[in-house]
This record gives structure tokens, sequence and C-alpha cells, in this order.
């Protein structure tokens, strides 16, 4: 296939997006969309090769394979090298082990289905992981596997003209398919490859289908397609669902431009485009690992630029010295095949990786810790119940375990088993909100013995305003009007409702929305004035079941357990002053607008617990948190003994 400047320049495109996504999601939000860039241009370039090779009679589907191994594999594994070195010195035990698990299933191209059981993408979890940006390799490969599979056995019994019109079908089915399962299952739509076909098919309609355009027209089409991607990346963030029917804006831009077939325009023919275009695999695979540093080791913000920089660099380097060595692809007997070069090596490296996984991460740096943080390693890689915190009874009282429960989802049963937990008990306690109001179900559960306690709790961060298919605001709203004598009293905790976020959305902070109305602010921290409002009017109206408790949202400390033995337990932990003045005055303002009668109270958590720095937030013998923002049981349970005895009075 000829050489195409056009195309060579939409991978530059897309990549730039990637990079500036990750490493500052307030640059570019919706940059992530270049990766379905990267997915039509490679349909469209498979597509050509299978379909030349069909139409000529000499298209061999393990040459094929051997191609795409020899393009993919070596750039790949010496990262996943790099990075298992690396790991061995400066990883703690639990991020080695999982850092092998993940070296292995990228090795084995499977990583997009590991980081679905895991996670989502954009969970704050995903910076620990060391490739999680191989999940569309794998996508990519399983495609090459199953794409050329399907053709062949096709061309068997259909004309080439009827392969062509079948994979124009399958790519509209495939995005009818995307943008209903995004909606129904987000997680698995976000990574797999069901849902991310039609995008590399899109490529291969584009091949398949060229437009006849007179040159004055093919401008025009080539800027209709770039205001597409580029308006996607400024336009869509990752609050969206993804990838959803609005995929089609990066994907049907894409296809435009490689349809305009511009060899020599200015935006992707340019030299600095071509370069980028020439190494964008190879900055792809660098750039992720630099993000993930820059959070895991909390390094300042000026590491931004300097990964963005080793990204390009080494890149450049991974490009001309690795991807350019020239493989063997064709041995010319089906025994030949095991002479590619490029398999031995993804099954060392695969290999390695398990073997690491297998002795659960063991390595260098747990050698050279004191006795305190070897301690605290066993403590978390043994998941003592002391650190895993969901779903557990906290004050371990078995016979009131049946009337004191935390629930993701309302279900048919529940109705019933209240019922019985009313007339044994009275009535209840009700606790709503996000991940945040589970730890506070553990804390209320630890320090008050004689209520029955019930959370409708969400881990997916869910709020008044966000939709019906993912929350239950409504439909708590419908329960307790239907049963209005069952709870004495409701507390709501909502570790998200507000925005913490400075004026470049710098990390650390949070980012919880795309589109505010921003109305007060102190040193560069913004309140979301509106969203305030919105719980508001959602208390108000669920307050003539039962008072309320507005529980306020608490400092966090950032700072993983993993995190404290990498620093070490003598680290210096100091609370920044502004995120403290912004809690002060968030309550305050929550304070002074609250309805004095609608039997709705707010409570400061931050000056109701009196948190303690740094031994709250810092502390090796006692695993206050379990993440960077949830406490573990020791936490619910030590900070739940400060609640006071009337809170729950109104």
């Amino acid at each position: 296939m000829q050489f195409r400047k056009d195309i060579n320049g939409l991978r530059a495109i897309a990549v730039i997006a990637v990079v500036l996504f990750h490493f500052n999601a307030s640059w570019m939000p919706g940059g992530f969309a270049g990766v379905d860039v990267f997915f039509v241009i490679s349909g469209f370039l498979m597509t050509g090769i299978i379909f030349k090779g069909i139409e000529q009679e000499n298209f061999s589907i393990l040459k094929f394979y051997v191609a795409r191994a020899n393009r993919i594999i070596p750039a790949l594994a010496v990262l996943c090298l790099v990075l298992l070195v690396f790991g061995w010195f400066y990883l703690t035990p639990l991020d080695y082990k999982a850092l092998g698990k993940h070296v292995a299933s990228s090795m084995a191209f499977l990583s997009n289905v590991i980081y679905w059981r895991e996670s989502g993408y954009f969970d704050a979890t995903s910076h620990e992981k060391w490739l999680l940006h191989t999940w569309s390799l794998s996508a990519e490969w399983q495609f090459y596997i199953i794409y050329p599979l399907v053709l062949v056995a096709m061309r068997k019994f259909m004309s080439v003209n009827a392969m062509k019109a079948t994979v124009l079908l399958g790519t509209v089915l495939g995005f009818i398919f995307c943008a209903i399962a995004t909606y129904k299952w987000p997680t698995p739509a976000y990574y797999l490859l069901p849902t991310r076909a039609w995008e590399m098919m899109i490529g291969g309609v584009a091949f398949l289908y060229p437009m006849a355009i007179k040159e004055e027209r093919k401008k025009l089409l080539e800027w209709l397609g770039l205001a597409l991607i580029i308006g996607s990346y400024f336009l869509i963030s990752k609050d969206n669902p993804w990838p959803g029917y609005l995929a089609i804006f990066p994907v049907l831009g894409s296809f435009l431009i490689i349809q305009a077939q511009r060899n020599d325009s200015l935006i992707t023919s340019n030299l600095i485009f071509q370069k980028l275009g020439a190494w964008s695999y190879s900055i792809y695979l660098w750039h992720w690992p630099f993000v993930v540093a820059i959070y895991y080791f909390s390094l300042n913000e000026i590491f931004v630029y300097f990964g963005i920089s080793m990204s390009v660099l080494l890149g450049f380097l991974s490009n001309k010295y690795i991807e350019k060595i020239r493989f063997r692809s064709d041995f010319g007997f089906f025994w030949g095949y095991l002479k590619c070069k490029p398999v031995y090596i993804m099954l060392i490296v695969g290999l390695l990786a398990s073997y690491i996984y297998s002795i659960k991460g063991e390595n260098a740096w747990l050698l050279r810790q004191n006795i305190i943080t070897q301690k605290t390693y066993t403590i978390i890689s043994e998941r003592s119940p002391e650190l895993d915190s969901w779903g557990r009874d906290v004050d371990g009282n078995q016979d009131f375990s049946d009337c004191r429960f935390n629930v993701q989802n309302l279900n048919p049963n529940l109705e019933s088993r209240l019922s019985k937990c009313l007339s044994n008990y009275g009535s209840g306690i009700l606790i709503l909100g996000d991940s945040h109001a589970k730890d506070l179900f553990g804390m209320v559960s630890s320090r008050f013995d004689d209520d029955f306690i019930v959370g409708i709790t969400s881990t997916q961060g869910c709020r008044p305003h966000t939709p019906k298919s993912q929350c239950q605001y409504e439909e708590v709203k419908t329960f307790l009007s239907a049963n209005p004598r069952i709870f004495k009293h409701i507390i709501y905790e909502q570790g998200g409702f507000y925005l913490l976020l400075d004026e470049n959305g710098n990390k650390g902070t949070r980012n919880m929305f795309s589109k505010l109305d921003i109305s007060m602010s102190v040193e560069g921290l913004s309140i979301d004035i509106e969203h305030i409002e919105l719980v508001l009017n959602y208390l108000s109206e669920i307050s003539e079941y039962a008072p309320i408790t507005w529980f306020g949202s608490r400092v966090e400390p950032h700072f993983t357990p993993k995190q404290i033995l990498q620093k070490g337990c003598d680290f210096n932990f100091k609370l920044r002053n502004n995120h403290k003045m912004f809690f002060d005055l968030l309550d305050e303002y929550i304070e002074s607008n609250t309805p004095p009668l609608n039997r709705v109270k707010f409570i400061s958590q931050n000056k109701t617990l009196k948190y303690q720095f740094p031994q709250d937030f810092m502390n090796c013998e006692k695993i206050l948190w379990s993440d960077g923002d949830h406490l573990s049981i020791i936490g619910e349970e030590v900070l739940g003994k400060r609640l006071p005895d009337n809170f729950l009075h109104y």
C-alpha cells in the first residue's frame, strides 16, 4: 500500500490528544477519543492488506499474524521489561505483583479483559496501573486474529462485492450495539472488542468504498473531518458514556480525513506531524508509565512537562532502534513459522511476569524497609479485615446483622426485609449517598448499637443530578413515599457533591463535572454552588418522610496505604493550607444556606470528628484508610467513636 502522509499525520493528531488528556485532562477533556481515531486507522490499513491478498488469491493468515507480531510485540516487550526492572527496585510488593499480572496479560493481549474485571478506565485506581493503556493494543490484536479468519471464511461462499456489503452492514450493526451496550454495561463496553470492532470496521469501509471526490472538495472534506475530531476532544469528557453514540464524531471525522486523501495537506503532512505520526505507537507505549509515576510518587506538577518530553524522546528512540528492526515475516512453510522471534520474546517476558506474580511480587524494595513498614505490608498483603471495609458488619454483632446492612441497589425483597426489622426493633436509620456514605454506614454502625441501620449507597459516585441508569435517587424517593414510617432518621453524605479543582485542573484535586456554574472560590479552589442547590432541593423533598442530617464532606489524605509504605513511615505529611480553608468555606456556605424549617440539619464532618494531623492520615501502625479517600474498618471504628451522642438527634 502506498504511504499515506495524511494517515500518518492523523496518527499524530490521535497521539497528541491521548498524551495531553492523560497528563492533564483539563487541557483536552475528550482526548481519550484519540484511541478511537487509532482504531479507524488500523481498520483501514488491515482491511487493505487482507482484501488485496484475497483478491490476488495470495493472502496468508499466518504471514498476516507474523507481520502484526513483528510490528507490535518488540516495542511492547521492551517497555514491559523496563517496567519489571524498575518495579523490582521501587514498587511495593503488592504493586509489583499487580505489575507482573498486567505485564503477562499485556503480552498475551488479554489486558482489556483483565482491566474490565478490575475497574473502570476513569476510576481513581487506574492511575496505579502501569500498563492500563495496553487495553487498546489487546482489543486491536483480538480484532487482527478474528477479522481475517472471518473474511477468508466468507470468501469461500460469497463474492468480493458481497463481502464488502457485509462489512458495511456489520459496521452499522456494530455501532447500534455499541450505543446500546455502553448504557447497559459501561465498563465492558469501554474495554472489550464487541463494542469497539465497528470503529475498526468503519476504517475498512473507507478502504472498500473510496469516495470519488473532486480535488477542490477534498479540502472541505478534510476540514469537516478535523472539526469532528477536534470538537470531540474539547466538547466530550469522561463524564459522557463512552464509546456510545458520541464516538461517531471522532470516528466519522477520521473516516472523512481518510476519504479526502490529501497527501499535500498542511495540517497532516507537515514535518512535525509526520515525525510524531511515525513515532506515535512508541510514544503511546511510553507516555502512560510517566503519568502513573507522577501520581504514584506524588511528584510536582513540573514533572508533567518532563513526562511529555520523555514520552516523545523515548518514542523516537523506540521507533528508531526497536520498531525498525526487520524481523522475518514469510517462512515459506507452516513449521517455519516456529522461527518467528517476536513470539519467543512474548513468551519469555510473559513467563517472567507470571513468575513475579506467582511469588507475590517479593522484591528488593521490601528487603530494605524498616520493621514497622514490613509489618504494615503484611497487613495489606493478607487483606486483613482491618483494611477491607466493604460489605462487612463493622461491630461484628451477627445477631443484629440482618437489620444492619448496606445495599447498592433497591430490590423487591427490601421492603419485606425492612418490615420485619421494623416489627423487631422499631423504626431505623437510613444512610444515603455515594461510596463515602458507605464509610459513614460503618462509622454509625460501630458507634450506635440500638438501632437497625440501612445504607443505600453507591460506589459509582452517585449524585442527585446523575442519570437514572447509574443512580437511584428518584427510586429512593418513591420507596420512601411507599414506606413512610420505617425510618426515624435519614443521614445523607456525599463525598463528591462539591468541586475541588484548581484553576489548571492540577493532579490531586477533584474534577467531578464537565460543565459547572462556579460562583465561589478561595486560593484557586472553587465551590460548585449550583450542585449544592440541587442537593438541598432533593433533601428538602425527602425530609417529609424523616428528619435529615446532612453530614458534610471530609478532608481526605489522597495517600493510599501503599503510597505511605512507598514514602516510608516517617514521611512528613502536611495538609495544604488552602485544602483546609476550602472545607471551612464549604461548610460555612452550606450551614448558612440549609433551610432551617425543612427538617434538614447540616453537620460539619471536619469539625465534628476533629481530624488529627498527621496521625489520622499517615500512620503505619493503624491503617485508617483503605485507599486515598475511603476508610478501612479500623478507620470507621476509630472515627466512628468520635461521633457525638446527639449526632442523630434533630
